[in-house]
């Protein structure tokens, strides 16, 4: 999810038809540019290498969100649908989008849903099948100290700097789901928001850092030299 204000001014995108390595492109209507929406960037117009900001935003199930905001409001813009049967019949294909891999990586299944993070110059990958053995991953990529939670239900996955006021706090799953308790003080942090609701460091806030979750293929396309956890 992104902001759709450029430069103070705002814009209005829509679905090109296009894909580039089987990532849907859209186009602002302003300048007919186009936008890669893995990357939220201009990759062709007038804005070109333009990016929007990154907005915090999870994939999750209608139930699970609905638990969470039972006041929600949910945008339905009609139209034909899919038919179940023909979501889950691609869904259990092995197939590579529409136009194939560009980039043959069998470190993971073709469609394993992975958590990509995208730092200064590194990619990392966190694999669902690692994560359903371990939710709460404390991670150090170069200079930046991760954690990565994650609700085995509803595939939620978040990603927070692990940094707070110069400190690298340590965390592990606390015995209530979707909580967290970090080693270094005993408070106990909320894994959606990143928020402390308990213990010294109540009311503080891990930062958010940008993460999409996205089909393996999908990833290691764009990213070739992606690390992934929990492989070599």
């Amino acid at each position: 999810m992104y902001a759709r204000e450029i430069d103070g001014k705002e814009f209005t995108f829509g679905v090109s038809g296009k894909l580039i390595r089987n990532v849907l492109v859209m186009y602002d209507r302003q300048t007919e540019s186009y936008w890669s929406q893995l990357l939220g960037e201009s990759v062709a117009g007038e804005l070109v290498g333009t990016k929007l900001e990154f907005l915090p935003s999870w994939m999750t199930t209608w139930e699970q969100w609905k638990e969470l905001h039972p006041d929600t409001i949910a945008l339905d813009k009609g139209g034909r649908r899919g038919s179940r049967d023909s979501y889950a019949s691609y869904y259990a294909s092995d197939s590579a989008g529409v136009i194939g891999k560009t980039n043959f990586d069998d470190r993971l299944y073709t469609k394993e849903f992975v958590i990509g993070v995208e730092l200064e110059d590194t990619a990392v990958a966190y694999p669902f099948s690692v994560l359903n053995n371990q939710a709460i991953i404390n991670d150090s990529v170069g200079d930046n100290e991760l954690l990565v939670t994650f609700d085995r239900n509803s595939g939620i996955g978040i990603v927070f700097d692990r940094t707070l006021d110069g400190e690298i706090l340590t965390f592990s799953q606390a015995s209530e789901n979707l909580i967290v308790t970090d080693e270094e003080t005993g408070s106990t942090w909320d894994a959606l928001s990143g928020k402390a609701i308990d213990g010294p460091l109540a009311g503080n806030q891990l930062d958010r850092i940008k993460s999409t979750t996205v089909f393996w293929f999908g990833w290691a396309d764009f990213h070739p030299e992606t690390l992934v956890y929990g492989i070599g």
